[in-house]
């Protein structure tokens, strides 16, 4: 196959919504969109990796189940006869789930992730399981075990990490959208690597029961799609309540899909005075000065407001997570420490180095630092905005941390620095694709919103989104 048919590009071209529109009306049938979602991935995989399992036969029999009940008039979910496939670290009963590692290659669970049984009720079904970051600790997209994945719109770039295959597959038209997870921004940094739409919620917004752990205080589950319209449709569906998981939120999940009105004539889109332009690059800049005038051309009032506490935040952020992933990763690293990369081995043993009172400061000021940022913060402002990374996308050359080349330490751990704070504050927190830059990869823009203000996070993101066209655009591998 050195293209895909016009049938099945007519198809992938469709976001989660319309193709879930289209089986609604009858317009398509999900076996239609299964197949074309397994075509397009035996175009691309061979490039960027995005893949570690598929099972075609299982998936054409479930679309196949989805289209009889359409026949027979049963009623229809949200996402009926969508393909999605997600990062591989979500359980589903008798499936493989790798976690894209060496200790976990063969691991099949028993039991199914709540999110996976959300959205199969809500008529989705699941190819398989992407490439992700070895137990989802980098922010660039290397793997050791599987491969690195590589960037839709330059096979030489990053795709950001951890939920690197997620980014990747729906930029190249795999698939419509895809579940990642994110505990520094392992969902915002591939949607804005890779020119597609992510969303992490409030901490504790969906649940995380059957979804593998790297820090109870600061793992969050969401979607990467083409749009922001995509995401809220599919939060529509994962968030809320789920008694398997008691750290899951009660709160009741709003409409965020109706939400989505364009409408932000007054809202205050706080522009931060400090922290994430450190040192930025001239061209993520001027994308983000750009995207600036578009909100406030929508009637957006831009307010300048100052981050306090970011050095703290910084700080007490990775004490928490290292710490968290050290004692998870604990018998194993006993065991079989071999299994796992250069860098992580690192950033294991490393957490066993932190002091215990150290770490119960770092959880005990959470709380206060979260309240005194949103008195500061979002009593100025309703969201505030930032880019979501300082430097134009790096190369995985560039990055690659186990080489030992000089550099490499510095562009790896710059890739995150402007996505973890949300993630030890707990907010919601989403990247739409915001331009390009010379060398032809996606720039990023970050909104922030108070804690459970995903529906204003979205709302913003999608006016943004009426007035660019940024996300609608496809890389040359899909093109």
């Amino acid at each position: 196959m050195t293209k895909l048919e016009t049938r099945f590009e007519s198809l992938t071209s469709l976001s989660v919504v319309e193709q879930a529109d289209a089986v609604a009306r009858g317009d398509t049938t999900a076996v239609a969109l299964t197949e074309a979602a397994l075509a397009a991935f035996e175009l691309q995989n061979p490039s960027i990796n995005a893949v570690i399992w598929l099972q075609q036969d299982a998936a054409l029999e479930a679309a196949s189940a989805l289209d009889a009940m359409q026949r027979a008039g049963r009623p229809l979910g949200p996402l009926h006869g969508v393909p999605l496939a997600h990062k591989d670290m979500y359980y589903q009963a008798g499936k493989p789930c790798t976690c894209g590692s060496e200790i976990r290659k063969n691991f099949v669970p028993d039991y199914t992730a709540t999110v996976i049984e959300r959205l199969h009720a809500a008529g989705s079904l699941t190819l398989g399981g992407l490439n992700m970051a070895e137990f989802a600790q980098n922010p660039t997209g290397h793997n050791a075990h599987f491969g690195d994945c590589c960037n839709p719109w330059d096979l030489a770039y990053c795709t950001g990490g951890s939920s690197s295959g997620s980014g990747a597959a729906v930029a190249a038209r795999c698939v419509g959208a895809s579940l990642g997870s994110d505990t520094g921004g392992s969902i915002r940094l591939p949607a804005a690597l890779c020119g597609v739409t992510g969303i992490k919620g409030t901490q504790t917004r969906v649940s995380r029961y059957g979804v593998m752990p790297l820090s109870f205080s600061a793992d969050n589950v969401g979607p990467l799609a083409r749009s922001a319209r995509d995401c809220a449709r599919i939060m529509s569906v994962i968030a809320g309540h789920d008694p398997k998981d008691p750290t899951s939120a009660p709160n009741p999940v709003p409409d965020y899909e109706g939400a989505l009105t364009g409408d932000i004539r007054g809202l205050r889109v706080g522009v931060p005075t400090n922290y994430f332009f450190d040192e930025i690059d001239e061209e993520v800049n001027a994308a983000f000065v750009q995207a600036m005038t578009v909100l406030a051309d929508r009637g957006a009032v831009l307010v300048p407001v100052t981050l306090p506490h970011m050095a703290d935040i910084s700080a007490y952020g990775g004490i928490v997570s290292r710490c968290e992933g050290a004692a998870i990763h604990g018998q194993w690293m006993r065991d079989a420490p071999e299994s796992y990369s250069v860098h992580l081995s690192a950033r294991l043993y490393g957490g066993n180095a932190i002091p215990a009172v150290m770490y119960l400061e770092a959880l005990n000021r959470r709380g206060a630092i979260l309240q005194s940022f949103a008195h500061d913060v979002f009593g100025a402002c309703d969201v505030f905005v930032a880019p979501a990374l300082r430097t134009k996308v790096p190369t995985r050359y560039e990055t690659d941390i186990d080489s030992g080349r000089d550099g490499t330490i510095e562009a790896f751990m710059n890739v995150s620095i402007n996505t973890r704070p949300a993630n030890y504050l707990g907010l919601p927190s989403a990247s739409v694709p915001c331009g390009f830059d010379s060398n032809g990869l996606p720039i990023g823009l970050l909104v922030h919103g108070r804690p459970f203000a995903e529906g204003r996070v979205l709302k913003v993101a999608d006016a943004y989104q009426r007035d660019t066209d940024w996300h609608l655009q496809r890389p040359p591998i899909a093109a």
